[in-house]
């Protein structure tokens, strides 16, 4: 018996010690989680999000790597984080039994005398028991022009040959003049309001190409595509004669903000042939204030388009839309109108005067049951029309005029897929939104399309051809 306990004994030291080994065998298996890594497009100077794989020692007992390594090493673009260890070396790594570590990647590319997009590229050897495994790295990178917390004054014009991307914010003073030319590209950081108290004119064509784009300057994957990225659009009090032209503004908080009357005749903002869209909060907020918008699509945001505390309104041919989706809850109506706010119990009212021709105004898959609401206090002017328009309600709008309205009927648009985030407002073959306007001596839509000259044209921004 006794001879029988000290070989049960040395068999299990035997074993503990055989798992406590490290295997070094060339033929020990290894296993990363991927081969490659790609960054999408980075601005210079500025780093990337984190990236990372995961290498898998599947062996039944330990393994250790003698290193892993950049290719470029110090001189690298890329940076590496080995299982907590910075790069851009690391060695003697242990690995326990069927076990695994993170191998973390970062990216910075310097600027460079091209202005165009350009590639760069390495890679990250994990060497073990005479084995090489190469995990391969690529990143595109391009110059831009960086504002970091930047006051504008006098005129100034912003040309495309670079993209523009503002850190901290940017403020337009209220003498100054900001041109912004067809093509470019402004790309905000999450802390980075664009401010107006002067002058915003954007020149943009109707060209993707030669469109001015605003959106968050998180161009990776997923972040791209998140609504709040940056700030928004705000236009305060004192600025004046403000003209957006084919621009879109993408995945802000709040995508225009507009405050105050006007200081002359003109309206605050005019907004033509623009894209608002994918903002978390309002599309077009609206308070006390003057906007015209003609040509125009609002669509996916929590609150579309939200005209506030009474002002000044004209919108003509404007498709505001949205559905529920991986992003937003759609629980709020495309349209709010109202002539007041609430301070604490105190409730103050402001004349309110808004045209609404040739619009659609149309949601799905949400929990509201009204997309346009408007809502009256006090004796204050509340003067709101709509003619010719669609709209999608169960309640009445109350204390409004509405002519040749088509209601809650589907405008029928070309392509919604939710799940591929893929929306194309344009109009079907069969849509009762075509030719169900009237003339306003618009002739074109927000493709840059003619619009018909003496018959009736379409409902919303696109005109079908």
């Amino acid at each position: 018996m006794k001879y029988i306990l000290v070989a049960i004994l040395l068999t299990g030291i035997l074993i503990s010690c055989k798992k406590e080994s490290f295997i070094t065998s060339s033929t020990a298996s290894l296993n990363t989680s991927t081969d490659s890594l790609h960054f999408d497009t980075l601005f210079t100077t500025t780093g990337s999000t984190i990236r990372y794989f995961r290498i898998y020692n599947n062996n039944n007992q330990k393994l250790r790597l003698s290193k892993v390594a950049l290719k470029g090493g110090n001189a690298s673009y890329f940076k590496i984080n080995v299982d907590g260890t910075q790069g851009p070396e690391v060695n003697d790594i242990e690995m326990d039994a069927n076990d695994s570590i993170y191998v973390f990647v970062t990216v910075k590319i310097d600027p460079t005398v091209a202005n165009l997009p350009f590639v760069v590229q390495d890679s990250i050897l994990i060497d073990y028991n005479g084995n090489q495994r190469w995990i391969q790295l690529d990143a595109w990178g391009q110059n831009a022009s960086f504002m970091r917390s930047r006051l504008v004054t006098g005129n100034v014009t912003w040309t495309n040959t670079v993209p523009y991307v503002i850190l901290g914010g940017l403020l337009i003073d209220k003498n100054a003049t900001l041109t912004i030319e067809k093509g470019c590209r402004i790309y905000m950081h999450a802390d980075a309001p664009f401010v107006v108290d002067g002058t915003l004119k954007v020149t943009g064509e109707k060209y993707d190409s030669t469109r001015v784009v605003f959106r968050g300057d998180r161009i990776d994957d997923p972040y791209r595509n998140f609504p709040g990225g940056w700030p928004g659009i705000y236009f305060r009090e004192t600025s004046k004669d403000n003209t957006l032209q084919y621009a879109n503004i993408l995945n802000a908080y709040q995508g225009i903000v507009a405050e105050k009357p006007s200081v002359n005749a003109n309206p605050k903002v005019f907004l033509s042939e623009c894209v608002v869209d994918n903002c978390y909060d309002a599309g077009i907020l609206g308070a006390q204030t003057n906007i015209k918008a003609q040509n125009c699509l609002v669509s996916n945001c929590g609150k579309n388009i939200f005209l506030g505390y009474g002002g000044t309104y004209d919108f003509s041919h404007v498709t505001a839309a949205t559905w529920s989706n991986t992003y937003l809850l759609h629980k709020d109506p495309v349209l709010v109108v109202t002539n007041y706010y609430k301070d604490g119990n105190t409730v103050n009212t402001s004349n309110c005067t808004a045209n609404f021709k040739n619009c659609i105004f149309w949601g799905e898959n949400g929990t509201t049951e009204d997309e346009v609401v408007t809502d009256k206090q006090g004796t204050s002017v509340f003067n709101v029309n709509f003619q010719n328009c669609l709209w999608k309600v169960k309640n009445q709008p109350a204390t409004i005029t509405a002519t040749n309205i088509i209601a809650n009927q589907s405008p029928l648009f070309d392509s919604i897929n939710t799940q591929l985030k893929f929306y194309d407002f344009r109009l079907s073959e069969n849509s009762p939104a075509l030719n169900a306007g009237i003339n306003l001596g618009i002739t074109n839509d927000l493709d840059g399309k003619p619009r018909p000259v003496g018959s009736k044209p379409d409902l919303g921004c696109y005109e079908r051809q």
